[in-house]
């Protein structure tokens, strides 16, 4: 049996796809190559913003006079103070349904949650904002999963869970815009592309 510690007893294209090190155009079996550099920035940034997020947690929270243990109170054990402050220090991701739970429990607009400085610039849409909720349940989780979860928790807070499409403001699309990490108006764009939202929902686009 060979030593798995010493990878010079390993034929590359045989008993391993790759050496460490090996460049990517060398490397002849299929693979999955990982960029570390790209996986540590990454890492770093959703750190970053979970910290900053918490952060705009904490506010809200302490603007409202409430303690950790009084959102428990209040919210009848609904939001565990632990749970709210692992939210608020970014030691727990925070979902886009839980989000949209905490501000319908704070009273505020999901934006109001979102840290300062992430909204990419970009044109947005001025005309009404209809989901297309049949198409919605069409498309593949893999694309449509933040979308469906939210439009799932906007429901949730409406008591609608019968309609074929659903309305929502400027700040949820600017919200969602944040998470697809996308200008609200590029992610107009896509969603028109998906057949979510009618093609009139484009930014400056009229039906004749």
């Amino acid at each position: 049996m060979k030593d798995v510690t010493n990878l010079d007893e390993y034929e590359v294209g045989f008993d391993i796809p790759a050496a460490i090190g090996m460049d990517e155009a060398d490397i002849q079996t299929p693979c999955l190559v990982l960029d570390l550099d790209a996986l540590e920035r990454n890492i770093k940034k959703m750190g970053d913003y979970a910290k900053a997020l918490g952060g705009k947690l904490r506010a809200i929270r302490q603007q409202q006079g409430l303690s950790l243990h009084g959102v428990e109170q209040k919210s009848g054990g609904r939001w565990k103070a632990v749970v709210v402050g692992s939210y608020e220090r970014g030691d727990r991701a925070v979902t886009v349904q839980k989000l949209a739970e905490l501000a319908d429990f704070y009273g505020v607009p999901v934006a109001e949650l979102l840290p300062e400085g992430r909204i990419p610039s970009g044109s947005e849409p001025a005309t009404k904002i209809v989901i297309n909720l049949e198409r919605l349940q069409q498309l593949p989780a893999d694309k449509v999963g933040p979308l469906a979860r939210y439009a799932a928790a906007i429901q949730s807070q409406r008591g609608d869970y019968n309609g074929k499409v659903l309305s929502i403001r400027a700040e949820d699309l600017r919200s969602l815009a944040i998470i697809y990490d996308m200008s609200p108006g590029e992610l107009t764009d896509q969603l028109i592309d998906w057949g979510v939202l009618p093609p009139e929902a484009r930014p400056g686009q009229h039906v004749g």
